[in-house]
Formats: C-alpha cells, structure tokens, sequence
C-alpha cells in the first residue's frame, strides 16, 4: 500500500505534537521543522482538525495541539481519514470488472494493513526508536531559532 504525501506529512504533524503536547504548536513552526511548505501543513491540519484529531487555537499565541492524548490516537485513525476510502486499484476499465478475485484479496490486505495500524499509537511510535523523541524535540529548537533569526 502506498501512502499518498498528504497523509505522510499528516502524521508527521501528529508526531511531532505528540512530542510536543504540553503545548499549542504554530503551524510555521510545523513547516519549518519538517521542511513542508506551510500551505501543505496548513491543508493537512485543516483536514486533521476536521477530523477530530487536531484542535486549534487562533491569534497570535495560536497553532495547534492534538484534540486527544497521543497513547489514545491511533496511526491507523489517522491514515484511514487521510487515505479516504479508495479501492488500492482502478478497476473501472478492466475487461474483469465484477469477476476479478484479485479485488477480495486486496481489499482484506488493506484490513489487515489498517488493523496493524490501528494497533499503534502515536506514543507507541515516538517510543519505538531510540533517536525519534529527541530529534523531534531538537527539531523544535532548530524551527524556533529559524523563526527567531527571521
């Protein structure tokens, strides 16, 4: 299964708040930590806080923080409200539509794919390697040294 970009940088934002949440992040610092152009960051959190993952605060002091506690928030939630619902292949011109048994077998690799997914956490995530929570904590210190110089 290929994730599209939206939803890689989706949980790129996530993580990085979950490192993050004892407080709101501003989205430029979102984009500057992860070298995303910030009208992409601004789409991705848009649709995450659509979704319920992300709450957001406006004004000056504002950005964004996850809506619920990382060890609550599930990578499979989160990429299945990314991803949508569409099938893995196009099947609208193949002279096998509707007798195709290569549509079942897809279709229970994407379950299986997003059960796995559901298993893990943000926290599980951030928890999993050694290096992930201090270089997104070190990214964080590089964003707002970006942010200060500018």
């Amino acid at each position: 299964m290929n994730l599209s970009k939206f939803t890689d940088y989706s949980l790129r934002v996530c993580l990085y708040l979950a490192a993050h949440n004892e407080r709101v992040v501003p989205i430029s610092e979102l984009a500057r930590s992860h070298r995303i152009p910030q009208s992409s960051v601004m789409k991705v959190v848009n649709r995450l806080v659509d979704g319920g993952f992300l709450s957001s605060t406006r004004g000056r002091a504002g950005g964004v923080r996850l809506s619920q506690p990382a060890t609550a928030t599930s990578v499979g939630a989160i990429v299945r409200h990314m991803q949508g619902h569409d099938q893995l292949v196009d099947c609208s011109t193949c002279i096998l539509k509707g007798s195709c048994g290569l549509v079942g077998a897809l279709r229970h690799a994407k379950e299986t794919f997003y059960q796995m997914l559901d298993q893990t956490t943000l926290t599980d995530v951030l928890a999993s390697h050694s290096r992930t929570l201090p270089i997104l904590l070190d990214a964080s210190a590089t964003a707002r040294g970006d942010a200060a110089e500018a």
